[in-house]
């Protein structure tokens, strides 16, 4: 077993090593992070933003895809610096202290087992309409098993399903926008050139308003999550400095890219007022411009997401209890990484099995509760943890505001990759952040979910404190506590 290394210097480019491989290629980092958010939040969740924003929704797109590009030049600068598989968790236990990286931590964790519940269900739901004659939970539990022995034999298992998976979701959405443009300017057959009707009729480009917006932006933040992974899996990189600062600058641009364009397309094709929430807007414009079977593609495409969202978080997940782990925060027993070298004849090494095994025994444990009480049990848990990404991103972001003004005064050739205009982007970011979560504090849906975050937030910082509480009274008292 391997003993967690000493915390670093909160200065320090150069975290001590950690027993994981280093079986990530630039290419797994690279479509990691142009496929990481890419999902059904996408595909068919943006739906319901068009439905309250109208063609305005690539404003709300532009608004969220700025904010969440912000958090990632944050994320990479201090990840460049200081990689380390744990990420922004460990970035905060520098900068703000050990209460700070367990709550952001194990925060970050139990999103993810959660939110794998919902993505293993959805695609085990399509894999049942193809397939009637099984049931969806045996289609859960064949999910988790194929995913839990890609993740427990070497990681790049893990980043040859996620470097395939994003292939074609970017491949999708390429030609998506390929064909949208042609049937915008009327290249295709039996087309003829839109112009700007669906963007200015129907209520004009703002149908609803700036709240229409807002609301948009409330709807489509959160497809933005996922993007946190690519600085996590630097780490097991030859050259985590370089690799997630190559992976950052091209995914981020590329992203916005990707669902601003799409949106784009989807609203000069056909009417906003087309448009429900539930349904899949690449779906209604393809079936528009006359791709046959359009509802089945894009079945299969949502298929692959869901699945590379699956695997995504079971990896992110593993990784982050196996950081805190390190740092003493969570069980030690899960510091037991596999021996042997990855790539060799032999067993590849350097995989977390325990940390990985945990993370699929909760995910176990939250696709039970979706399957037997998807309305009581298991929406309380996904409300708990609806704007803890916001909560995550936002501990970032602070963060970014300690340790950069520490490196550049101790070690600023460790800046290979800076946030723009700092500090005030970060400000800019931050404001940003908490305008979002008051937001959703007025809006009837989204209100539950921030209530429900909050308590879950306030409750890991009330064990937090505790624990430090506990261990300056043992510092001060040894024979009052028992060593932990």
């Amino acid at each position: 077993m391997h003993e967690a290394p000493p915390t670093p210097s909160p200065t320090s480019p150069a975290a001590p090593a950690e027993p994981l491989s280093h079986g990530l290629k630039q290419r797994h980092l690279t479509m990691l992070g142009l496929g990481g958010v890419i999902g059904a939040g996408l595909f068919v969740g943006s739906g319901a933003g068009i439905a309250v924003a109208g063609p305005a929704i690539v404003v709300s797109y532009l608004i969220a895809g700025a904010l969440a590009m912000l958090v990632m030049r944050m994320l990479g600068e201090m990840s460049a610096a200081m990689p380390a598989s744990g990420s922004f968790s460990v970035h905060a236990e520098r900068a703000l202290g050990r209460w700070a990286g367990f709550s952001v931590g194990w925060l970050y964790w139990f999103l993810l087992v959660v939110v794998l519940a919902v993505e293993a269900t959805a695609a085990a739901q399509i894999a049942h309409g193809w397939v009637p004659g099984v049931e969806p939970w045996a289609w859960v539990l064949l999910f988790m098993v194929v995913f839990t022995v890609a993740n427990l034999t070497a990681v790049k298992n893990f980043g040859e399903f996620e470097f395939w998976f994003a292939s074609l979701k970017v491949g999708a959405i390429v030609v998506f926008l390929v064909l949208g443009g042609l049937a915008v300017f009327g290249l295709l057959p039996d087309t003829d050139p839109v112009g700007m009707t669906n963007l200015t009729g129907r209520g004009g480009f703002l149908p609803n308003g700036w709240s229409g917006v807002v609301s948009g932006v409330l709807t489509v933040v959160f497809a933005f999550g996922g993007l946190e992974v690519v600085t996590i899996a630097a780490a097991e990189t030859d050259d985590p400095a370089r690799a997630v600062g190559r992976a950052v600058r091209s995914a981020v641009v590329r992203i916005l890219f990707f669902y601003v364009g799409s949106m784009l397309v989807i609203v000069t094709v056909l009417p906003w007022t087309a448009q429900q929430a539930g349904l899949s807007p690449y779906v209604k414009v393809l079936d528009a411009i006359g791709v046959p079977s359009a509802g089945q593609i894009m079945n299969i495409v949502v298929f692959v997401a869901l699945l590379s969202a699956l695997n995504a978080n079971l990896y992110g997940s593993s990784r982050m209890i196996f950081s805190l782990a390190e740092r003493g925060e969570a069980p030690r027993g899960l510091l037991k990484v596999s021996g042997g070298t990855e790539g060799s004849s032999g067993q590849p090494g350097g995989v977390p099995r325990r940390a990985v095994l945990a993370s699929v025994a909760f995910g176990f444990v939250s696709v039970l509760l979706n399957l037997l009480w998807p309305d009581t049990v298991f929406l309380y848990m996904l409300n708990s943890v609806g704007a803890v990404l916001l909560f995550v991103w936002a501990l970032i972001a602070a963060s970014q505001l300690r340790l950069r003004a520490r490196l550049e005064q101790e070690a600023p050739d460790a800046l290979a990759l800076r946030m723009w205009w700092f500090p005030y982007l970060t400000w800019v970011t931050l404001a940003g952040l908490l305008g979002v979560l008051l937001l959703m504090l007025t809006d009837d849906a989204a209100r539950p979910q921030v209530l429900w975050s909050a308590g879950a937030t306030a409750l890991v910082l009330l064990v937090a404190v505790g624990r430090e509480w506990r261990e300056r009274r043992a510092r001060r008292d040894p024979s009052a506590l028992t060593d932990r």
